[in-house]
């Protein structure tokens, strides 16, 4: 499972609409190593319009929750409303944060592209 959803949560859900407060409440709660690396990187964004952390995760538990944070598009549309940021993400761990206004830059393109991601490969990542 990705999150651990409280029975008042699910009911709130089941009844319609969630806020993201909420959500992103079950978000930081259920995934804390994702919602750190994440906080802390949007939080380095500097006047470049752009933060990145190739940290490894220490295990992969947290590597589990790296993923299931930014493979999910609920979770990564709350990440980046409330951070301010557009979230970008490479080889199982490398996760960038961009302002919204760099996002045509010639950095984020290069980042998300094909060639940017074959670049930023190697043997230790072939099975992250």
């Amino acid at each position: 499972m990705s999150l651990d959803v409280s029975p008042e949560l699910l009911a709130a859900a089941e009844a319609g609409e969630v806020d993201d407060a909420a959500f992103l409440a079950c978000v930081r709660d259920s995934l804390p190593y994702a919602w750190r690396t994440v906080s802390a990187v949007a939080g380095r964004v500097g006047a470049d319009g752009f933060a990145a952390d190739a940290t490894a995760p220490p295990s992969e538990t947290e590597r589990g929750q790296l993923l299931r944070a930014l493979a999910s598009t609920p979770i990564r549309g709350a990440l980046e409303r409330h951070f301010g940021v557009v979230l970008a993400f490479q080889n199982c761990h490398r996760v960038a944060a961009f302002t919204p206004a760099t996002v045509d830059s010639d950095r984020y393109r290069a980042f998300i592209s094909a060639r940017g991601q074959l670049l930023n490969q190697s043997p230790e990542l072939r099975n992250c």
